[in-house]
């Protein structure tokens, strides 16, 4: 039904319908009900607390209480259901579910809206609408976070180059790189967790913008919405668009991530590293070549992080100017909130997905990690902590023998000792244990760094963190 209207309404669209009447005009502007419907959860929960407080404060009769609790419960059913009939004309949600209510139990419904504006409403609505996102998406980080554990655990002594610059620089475990997503990632639910306690107060019962002269009792509608504290400034109350913008910029953050590790599955499950086997679930073959798998999972997670980033941008700039204290232009709020919330939800479950099933040629990764010389700042580190040299000496002096292996072409470790003591008469054959990536990746034991052990206590620091915090 509302499929058929939207295709109704693009072919209006291309068919110059803005030749016609200012009240067509009007109506194709202003209405929101095409994207604000999915409110419709919130709005009657909105709706229910609001009408309860006006039964208890004697405001409306319990009477007309029940009717507009039992007529709100029909209206979700059938909304639910898909029985519901939209209408642009009645331009929102709100209306579309008041006028509904009207029809099911006539002069009742029109109590409903008594000391309460569609300024609050909305505000209320959008922002109950952004507090179950960010519980969802929560909860979807939590378990981002435990793939990546499970395979940093299983890879904790899978040695990989560790890169700076896109340039093999020093080995590391691939189980210490999974954390370095893990850390992005606990930042990422301290961030959501943050925006929600701070935007966890309600709007309602701000009215229009300066409160009401009912005697309501907004304490009692914030607790039965989950709401810590009413709002303290009724202007501010239906202004305030704050805690979509924080929200959409833990989301930015979130995504670039995202798109951080998408990246390194696109550029290390091709042919030349060679590290990760994609799944077929996650890939794709060419319309033309036959021995093509694309990443375009991981492509479209990258991609996606574009228009996350788009719609904080785009939500700041319709903010930035705006007279206190409601404006229509807030309207253009919810688009790019849906859309961004939509497109994280949708790539962390990719993300969750295609790392729970990624395969790992650790055989690719430790020869790459053996490549580049990847093991001189080892020797250098050697050449202070054992024969006494300055670090910039030492840096020189490895400099030397780089060039030296790579007159050779062979490894550092392969060079042979002799050779070494006529650049630096202080090296031992003790040199030797420091030279290879095994023992490079091993003395890497301070805090925060890849050898095994350290993966293996920071995995289970993450994992106690995980239970510690389950999203309720």
């Amino acid at each position: 039904m509302n499929l058929l209207k939207g295709q109704a309404m693009s072919n209006r669209m291309w068919g110059g319908r803005f030749g016609g009447s200012p009240d067509d005009i009007m109506e194709e502007i202003n209405a929101s009900i095409g994207f604000d419907q999915r409110l419709f959860a919130q709005d009657i929960r909105g709706s229910l607390a609001h009408a309860q407080m006006l039964v208890k404060q004697g405001i409306i009769s319990a009477a007309d209480g029940k009717a507009i609790a039992d007529g709100l419960g029909q209206i979700e059913a059938e909304i639910k259901d898909g029985t519901f009939t939209f209408s642009r004309a009645l331009e929102d949600i709100h209306m579309n579910i008041e006028a509904r209510l009207g029809e099911l139990i006539g002069e009742a419904a029109g109590r409903l809206h008594t000391a309460r504006s569609r300024n609050d409403q909305v505000a209320t609505d959008f922002r109950l609408y952004v507090r179950d996102a960010l519980d969802h998406m929560g909860a979807q980080i939590h378990g981002l976070m435990g793939v990546l554990l499970n395979q940093a655990e299983a890879h904790a002594e899978t040695i990989m180059p560790g890169f700076t610059h896109l340039q093999p620089a020093q080995p590391v475990t691939f189980g210490h790189h999974l954390l370095a997503y893990v850390e992005m990632l606990a930042r990422d639910a301290g961030r959501f967790g943050d925006a929600r306690a701070r935007m966890n107060e309600s709007p309602l019962g701000a009215a229009a913008l300066a409160g009401t002269g009912f005697d309501i009792d907004r304490d009692m509608t914030a607790q039965a919405l989950g709401f810590d504290r009413p709002m303290g400034n009724s202007m501010d109350a239906v202004s305030d668009r704050d805690f979509a913008l924080e929200a959409l910029s833990a989301a930015a953050i979130c995504a670039t991530h995202l798109s951080r590790l998408a990246e390194e599955i696109v550029i290390f499950s091709g042919p030349a590293y060679g590290f990760f086997d994609l799944p077929d679930a996650f890939s794709t073959g060419s319309s033309i070549m036959p021995q093509k798998r694309n990443p375009d999972a991981a492509e479209l997670v990258r991609a996606k992080t574009g228009r996350i980033i788009g719609a904080l941008g785009g939500l700041m700039i319709v903010m930035k100017g705006l007279p206190l204290a409601y404006s229509k232009d807030m309207q253009e709020d919810k688009e790019g909130v849906f859309n961004a919330l939509d497109s994280l939800s949708l790539s962390l479950a990719a993300m969750s997905g295609m790392m729970g099933a990624l395969g790992i040629n650790g055989e690719a990764m430790r020869a790459a990690a053996g490549s580049g010389f990847s093991t001189a700042t080892d020797l250098a580190d050697w050449l202070v902590r054992e024969a006494g040299l300055p670090f910039r000496q030492a840096h020189h002096v490895t400099g030397q023998l780089v060039a030296l292996a790579e007159e050779n072409n062979c490894a550092l470790e392969d060079v042979p000792l002799a050779d070494m003591q006529n650049v630096e008469a202080a090296i031992s054959e003790n040199v030797f244990s420091v030279l290879s990536v095994d023992n490079s990746v091993a003395s890497r034991r301070a805090f925060g760094g890849t050898a095994p052990d350290n993966v293996r206590a920071r995995v289970a620091h993450w994992q106690n963190w995980l239970s510690e915090n389950a999203p309720s």
